[in-house]
């Protein structure tokens, strides 16, 4: 009898451990690193891509998290210095993660994606200048430089802007745009356009006025000025000292609040953005399941007494796919499981639009995403001015 009761007592004493090892192993946190750059040039971006995130992590976490346990995004700061982020990558991998997020700017992101493309682990880039290999284990966030300048020039073309005045940055940025930029005005769809002067600056310059008066001396109907940061203040400085009084163009890379209200004093006055359906507008026409990522991604903002712009929305959808595909995905799920659930994703709503990863591979949105957004100063907001793609209302 006294056998039986301890062998009893022992397999409760197991049965107890076990389940106290479960209850355990359930409350810890889902770390996902982020690399982002808190400091440095393009911090402006980073900062505000972490506020998204923190916001999206209190708002899952209520829901649940994952498989139960409370999402913990995990922040690196790379300094803005794509020889910062190497190193720390190689330290986070030697962690095993399933996935990583970041970083901001596409110089890092271009550093980084070597090391992650070919094994892992999944990396999610926040720059939508990165175009990654399809299949490789690298995404990037958002419309893609080409897609975004198609929908400038699709509402240019409307809107009877037939000569384009071309400032861009010497660094990644301004680069990848210049490209991109060319080869559409020789694909044969925007016959009616050309560009009467293009210029480049570098960024570490204090003035773009030389570049600037050589322009307004081509008397253009409209100047794409593609960079950002500090270095399209440069640029915004110049127009107005030129009295350059066309309208502006630029990435959602400027999207922001904060600029806008550092650079108010000379913005230009009729200063256009491209940017993915994220925006709230009546005149813009989304299913019913991206009214409703909208929604929530906007109360989350309003609870916070915040007020969302373009780095919100670089990293929301990103973290806002991995943590749906994390959710349905098994407890054990592999970078490779996570890679591979991502890259056959169709039909997914998020803030920016309806993804489709076999038709955009890494990136899941296309031409079709893309709306003009104009800065209304008195509205404080951005005001959708083109139907998706671009076409003028």
């Amino acid at each position: 009898m006294l056998k039986f009761i301890h062998h009893i007592s022992v397999i409760a004493c197991a049965l107890l451990t076990a389940l106290s090892t479960n209850q355990a192993q359930a409350a810890d946190p889902y770390n996902i690193d982020v690399v982002l750059p808190l400091t440095g040039g393009a911090a402006f971006l980073g900062k505000g891509e972490q506020s998204a995130l923190q916001l999206f992590q209190k708002l899952e976490n209520e829901k649940g998290g994952i498989h139960g346990r409370k999402i913990n995004f995990v922040f690196h700061d790379d300094q803005t210095q794509p020889q910062t982020a190497v190193p720390m990558v190689n330290q986070i991998k030697a962690t095993n993660p399933v996935v990583v997020l970041g970083s901001a700017i596409s110089s890092v992101c271009n550093a980084m994606a070597p090391l992650l493309s070919q094994r892992g682990p999944v990396n999610y880039c926040f720059s939508p200048s990165l175009y990654p290999k399809s299949g490789s284990y690298v995404f990037s966030s958002s419309i893609s430089t080409k897609a975004l300048a198609q929908g400038l020039l699709q509402y240019f073309s409307d809107k009877g802007w037939t000569k384009i005045g071309l400032l861009t940055s010497t660094d990644a940025t301004g680069q990848d745009a210049y490209r991109n930029i060319q080869e559409l005005m020789k694909s044969g769809k925007f016959g009616k356009l050309s560009i009467v002067s293009e210029q480049q600056f570098n960024p570490k310059d204090m003035s773009a006025s030389a570049q600037v008066q050589r322009i307004k001396g081509a008397n253009p109907d409209v100047v794409i000025a593609w960079s950002t940061g500090g270095p399209i203040g440069t640029v915004f400085k110049a127009v107005k000292d030129a009295g350059l009084n066309v309208p502006i163009a630029t990435t959602d890379g400027n999207m922001t609040y904060a600029q806008m209200k550092q650079y108010a004093e000379f913005l230009p006055k009729d200063l256009y953005i491209p940017s993915p359906e994220w925006p709230k507008s009546d005149l813009l026409k989304v299913s019913d399941n991206v009214a409703t990522a909208k929604k929530e991604f906007f109360d989350a903002y309003a609870k916070a007494n915040l007020k969302p712009d373009g780095p919100s929305t670089f990293a929301w959808d990103p973290a806002l796919l991995v943590v749906d595909a994390l959710k349905k995905l098994p407890k054990n799920a592999t970078t490779e499981d996570l890679r591979k659930y991502l890259a056959n994703l169709q039909g997914f709503a998020g803030i920016n639009g309806t993804y489709d990863f076999k038709k955009f591979p890494q990136r899941g949105l296309g031409p079709d995403n893309v709306v003009v957004t104009r800065w209304d100063p008195k509205a404080d907001q951005w005001v959708v001015v083109s139907k998706a793609g671009g076409a003028a209302q």
